[in-house]
């Protein structure tokens, strides 16, 4: 083995440049007054940063688009199990709306969804005719999800359904978003301060943003013959080799029986649902282990909070400077209008139903609900905690607590749109049909959200 070839250092020279890329952003983000200020996630400037040097040749070889892809499509999954595999509190906090907060969340999805789908459904009948109709439900996945499954959509519409850029679309969308959800809270935090209706919290403050113990007393040591970092990390990539296998059988199964509907319609949904089956496994590997402790047959408990968070924070990080800098701007040229209209309506919508559902639903803690859910839905759950810092800088109010467990409700309620992404894009009479099915779906959860005044006895 020749170790001075460079295929012996591929890897390494590649997430090399990746993280030298990282900790320059992370100085611009800590010396430059402004773009401190404007809470721009240093993982998003990492990102532009590899937007531009990609037209360097020499850097586009190193830090190629399919390279950055892969990354994106793994750290979503990765990033689901980690936080997945994390031990749930037995008591709920006291005021906190955890079902309410998940409908919420899936309700801004739908909403996203219905204007995305109709602006790009009504732009193909009338001035771009050879625009993709079904794009516009691309546009809840990359505000509302972030760029890991706004990609893995993106690719399945492009290489199944025929959508031209279809993969730098779903970026895109994720990347506007994130710059969305800083900018835009950013500056609507401005106003409500010189009104006086929000006090803005110490920026350095390094408070946690969940409540958990560091160490617990049942815990594996942190130091044996093996480090508890390291059985984080293989309790991370074993469920993720376990989800694979999962993935895979089933694939084998679609493709065996159900002929050409499972090889194209089922396999790629398979696969561009790789997070989903990723913390299904991660869930069954937890209980397992729950099980092992209960029959004694495990006495420490392995999983660790505080590590998982780490590592699920480090892998959404690398997911989104991935994501950004693997955008093909030139592979847009003809798409930057419908982006353009998709960008600012859906930004508009969302502000607007976020500002009026967190009156209702949250309200004796209105302003830090809408900043929350406002940065999550238009960027990540980091960016919504970074604007929940900003006026509940010690996390006194049970909004962290909602927006970190409102998980689970929000992924059975998403369930109908998950079934619709693979319905829209057969067709423009199906992306019609599918606006209708959003918008009923979307009655129908705020008539739960409203139920007390809905239903309420005089």
């Amino acid at each position: 083995m020749n170790f001075s070839d460079y295929s012996v250092w591929f890897i390494i020279v590649q997430f090399g440049l990746l993280m030298g890329i990282v900790l320059f952003s992370n100085t611009i983000r800590r010396k430059v007054g402004f773009v401190r200020k404007s809470l721009i996630p240093t993982s998003v400037i990492a990102g532009l940063i590899i937007l531009v040097l990609r037209y360097i040749p020499f850097v586009n070889e190193i830090l190629n688009k399919r390279f950055l892809e892969t990354i994106t499509y793994h750290a979503i999954a990765l990033g689901f199990i980690a936080i997945a595999l994390k031990i749930k509190p037995k008591s709920k906090e006291k005021n906190s709306v955890i079902v309410e907060t998940g409908a919420i969340t899936v309700n801004t999805y739908l909403i996203q969804g219905i204007v995305g789908l109709a602006i790009t459904v009504l732009l193909s009948v009338t001035i771009f005719d050879e625009l993709f109709p079904a794009s516009g439900i691309i546009l809840p996945l990359g505000f509302g999800q972030g760029p890991g499954q706004a990609l893995n959509f993106g690719t399945i519409y492009e290489n199944e359904f025929g959508f031209f850029g279809g993969a730098d679309f779903g970026l895109a969308i994720a990347g506007i978003g994130f710059l969305v959800g800083c900018l835009v809270g950013v500056i609507y935090l401005n106003i409500l301060k010189r009104k006086g209706e929000v006090q803005v919290g110490p920026k350095e403050s390094i408070t946690e943003y969940e409540s958990y113990e560091i160490v617990s007393d049942d815990e594996i040591p942190l130091t044996e013959s093996v480090d508890k970092f390291t059985i984080q990390i293989c309790l991370v990539l074993f469920s993720y080799f376990l989800a694979y296998l999962l993935i895979y059988g089933l694939t084998f199964l679609a493709t065996t029986y159900l002929g050409d509907f499972g090889t194209n319609t089922i396999s790629p949904l398979l696969w561009g649902f790789n997070f989903v089956f990723g913390s299904l496994v991660a869930v069954l590997v937890g209980f397992v282990l729950k099980q092992l402790r209960k029959k004694h047959f495990m006495t420490r408990q392995y999983p660790n909070n505080f590590l998982l968070n780490r590592i699920s924070g480090f892998i959404f990080d690398i997911m989104i400077v991935a994501a950004i800098g693997a955008i093909e701007i030139k592979m847009l040229s003809d798409l930057v209008l419908p982006l353009a209209i998709l960008s600012i309506i859906g930004t508009t919508v969302t502000f607007i139903y976020l500002r009026y559902i967190t009156r209702i639903i949250y309200p004796t803690y209105q302003h830090e609900s809408f900043f929350a859910m406002f940065g999550m839905l238009a960027g990540t759950a980091s960016t919504g905690m970074l604007l929940l810092k900003e006026v509940d800088s010690n996390f006194e109010t049970p909004m962290a607590t909602n927006l970190v467990l409102q998980n689970f409700p929000a992924i059975i309620f998403g369930l109908p749109l998950m079934f619709l992404l693979s319905f829209a894009p057969r067709g423009l009479t199906q992306s019609v049909i599918t606006i209708f099915i959003l918008i009923f779906i979307f009655i129908v959860f705020n008539i739960y959200l409203f139920r007390k005044r809905i239903f309420k006895r005089t």
